[in-house]
């Protein structure tokens, strides 16, 4: 989606799961307007998190005109990829769904031919388009063929607008997106951030503060955010602000604190609070 929109507009990171919300990026065409919906992963989930997730997907799959199922060029189809696809096949009688083989660039063109047949028989797909986002490669390609899906409309939005996100929004999962990078594989479903205020500091211009909370589940993972002497916390911060400098345009102070929310992930309560909603 960032490379479509030719912005930064949604979170990216090695680890499943990422993604959270519906974020939208929007394309601006002479011919069309193209609103990419971005959803967290359909998968079997274990938290009520993970539930509200799934039902937020699901939701979504019935609002859109075409679906983008997307598929690494470079990893074996497995029991994730059937799963997703025989969920998307029940939808496909309706909406069309273009399978997108992914990461091209890191694949050779033995595996990608390998990769589109595997890809083939997995379901009866409308089109199927390798793409590399990253080198820029038949992105142009899979446009046409989403836009050929689209049924005829006025635009849904103002021309240069790239997204509906609150910069809020934005600004915490930026947040987010480098707490991910920097505790690797040690608990990253367990981070969440809301950004409590954003506002420019009265007297000094081109200065904006952001004051924004990083929860945990448990104290053990407070100190693993933290660091030894508070460096990754540091380091956490540090990439973060760089992230939000280039989003809002201006100097950024970045207040980050860490707060113990146990067990948020399973607490109706506390996911409400951090705008996770039934």
């Amino acid at each position: 989606m960032n490379a479509l929109v030719g912005t930064k507009v949604a979170i990216t990171s090695s680890r499943p799961q990422t993604t959270r919300r519906v974020i939208r990026g929007i394309v601006h065409r002479p011919d069309a307007q193209l609103i990419i919906v971005d959803t967290p992963g359909l998968h079997r989930p274990r938290t009520l998190l993970g539930e509200r997730l799934d039902s937020l997907v699901r939701s979504t799959l019935t609002e859109v005109d075409v679906i983008g199922f997307c598929i690494p060029a470079t990893d074996q189809i497995g029991p994730g990829d059937k799963y997703l696809a025989a969920e998307l096949a029940g939808l496909a009688t309706r909406t069309p769904v273009v399978a997108i083989v992914t990461k091209t660039d890191q694949a050779s063109p033995d595996q990608i031919a390998a990769q589109l047949a595997a890809v083939a028989e997995l379901g009866d797909w409308a089109d199927i388009v390798p793409v590399s986002a990253q080198a820029g490669f038949q992105l142009d390609v899979l446009a046409d063929v989403l836009v050929s899906h689209l049924p005829p409309g006025r635009p849904l939005y103002p021309d240069g607008e790239l997204t509906d996100e609150p910069e809020q929004l934005l600004v915490a999962e930026l947040i987010r997106e480098a707490a991910l990078e920097g505790v690797r594989d040690e608990l990253p479903h367990s981070i969440a951030v809301v950004v409590d205020e954003m506002a420019p500091r009265a007297g000094r211009d081109g200065l904006i503060d952001v004051y924004a909370v990083m929860y945990v589940e448990r104290p053990s993972q407070k100190a693993i955010v933290i660091g030894p002497k508070g460096a990754r916390l540091k380091a956490v911060g540090t990439q973060a602000r760089r992230q939000i400098e280039a989003l809002l345009g201006s100097q950024v102070y970045l207040d980050l604190r860490i707060k113990v929310a146990k067990n948020w992930q399973r607490d109706p309560k506390q996911l409400r609070r951090l705008g996770f909603y039934d």
